[in-house]
């Protein structure tokens, strides 16, 4: 397996390259996904995309100590949300059986 990064410029890249529409318009939708699934994650609603996997909004608890890791500094944290996401059945299958790399162990 590469440990290549894949960009939002690849992204749009392979789906032009694989649909052959114009590669504005698949950027143009490509962007408009990612700026709807902001908006949508934004409101507190959870984005189910099946055999894919959902994306929530999770509620990450604040903490009265916590440390800056560049300057040491203690500083208190609020509780916020992340976005979180639980990847679906079908994902899970189809990277079950990936080899394990060097790189890639924990």
């Amino acid at each position: 397996m590469s440990a290549k990064k894949i960009t939002k410029y690849d992204l749009v890249e392979s789906v032009y390259q694989n649909t052959k529409h114009e590669k504005r318009v698949v950027q143009d939708i490509v962007e408009n996904l990612l700026i709807e699934l902001k908006t949508v994650l934004k409101e507190g609603a959870t984005i189910e995309l099946r055999g894919f996997g959902t994306f929530e909004p999770r509620l990450r608890k604040g903490r009265t100590r916590a440390r800056n890791p560049k300057t040491g500094e203690q500083l208190s944290v609020a509780p916020h949300y992340v976005a979180a996401f639980r990847s679906g059945q079908e994902l899970k299958k189809a990277l079950w059986d990936l080899p394990v790399t060097e790189d890639k162990k924990d």
